[in-house]
């Protein structure tokens, strides 16, 4: 296994509120042995913890791009000390301050959720910030917003491969099948999902990695209260992170929603390490 300095930095916050429902997951993983792990695989780790602006008002939108401000700070430090930024964070909104962290130059995702994370306020249903994720990452909503994180760019959707979306929303399942997003689903053989990153690395310097845990099949555990249908093997994800890092540069990695109330016997949270080690060991 390749060794490297990681900088993981938390973000403990589900809709604005810290150590709450996937909130609770960053600081769970960390004293729960992750850190432990990383460290006995040789990797120089280091955490740090973001929290809002002192004085800040507290509102899920706000406070989340607030966040996704300082975040792309400390991903922008991590890479300039030349570490891999590893995100800990309650809620997928977090990419946005990884992508503006990276700074200049063409960008692909790889995204691995149970939720294609693709509503936007006009089609939503539940309200959820969290739900446009992916979308606000495109530049479909949130622009002004996001405009205001320090070098973010939108990534092409072309650039965007998404495994494992399969709860949708009926209006949000028509943007993504009307995008150019890839979209592949749970059981895709791991050869399909590296043809799909090998498409992408001929447009793109580098590759964001985001999982949601809940991408995962229910035999593998329950990672939060929004589960849903038949996802993928733990296996197969780790394949899948390594074999896209065969095919393009992995620059940052993000373990996102995981609320350990639903981990009654911890097989998530050793899940959660081991994506984390595979993040650190792709190249």
């Amino acid at each position: 296994m390749p060794v490297r300095n990681v900088g993981i930095t938390l973000l403990p916050y589900d809709s604005a509120r810290r150590g709450e429902r996937m909130g609770a997951g960053p600081p769970h993983l960390v004293s729960h042995g992750l850190v432990e792990r990383m460290r006995a695989a040789g990797h120089e780790t280091t955490v740090v913890e973001l929290a809002p602006t002192p004085g800040s008002w507290v509102a899920e939108v706000g406070t989340a791009f607030d966040l996704d401000r300082q975040l792309a700070a400390s991903v922008a430090g991590t890479v300039a000390r030349g570490a891999f930024p590893l995100i800990l964070a309650g809620n997928c909104i977090s990419s946005i301050g990884t992508l503006g962290g990276l700074g200049d130059g063409p960008t692909g995702v790889l995204w691995f959720d149970a939720h294609g994370d693709f509503n936007t306020p006009d089609s939503t249903v539940g309200g959820f910030l969290d739900g446009m994720a992916l979308a606000a990452a495109t530049g479909r909503c949130w622009t002004g917003l996001a405009a205001t994180v320090p070098s973010f760019i939108p990534v092409a959707e072309e650039n965007v491969v998404l495994v494992g979306a399969r709860d949708l929303d009926p209006a949000e399942a028509t943007l993504l099948r009307e995008s150019a997003v890839q979209h592949l689903p749970s059981d895709a053989p791991v050869s399909r999902i590296a043809a799909a990153i090998a498409d992408v690395a001929r447009r793109v310097r580098r590759l964001y990695v985001h999982v949601d845990l809940d991408v995962l099949d229910a035999a593998e555990g329950r990672a939060n209260g929004y589960v849903g249908g038949a996802g993928i093997t733990l296996a197969g994800l780790l394949a899948a992170i390594d074999a896209a890092g065969a095919r393009c540069p992995i620059a940052a990695g993000a373990i996102t929603a995981y609320d350990p109330a639903y981990d009654s016997d911890g097989r998530v949270c050793a899940a959660a390490v081991e994506v984390a080690l595979a993040l650190a060991a792709a190249r």
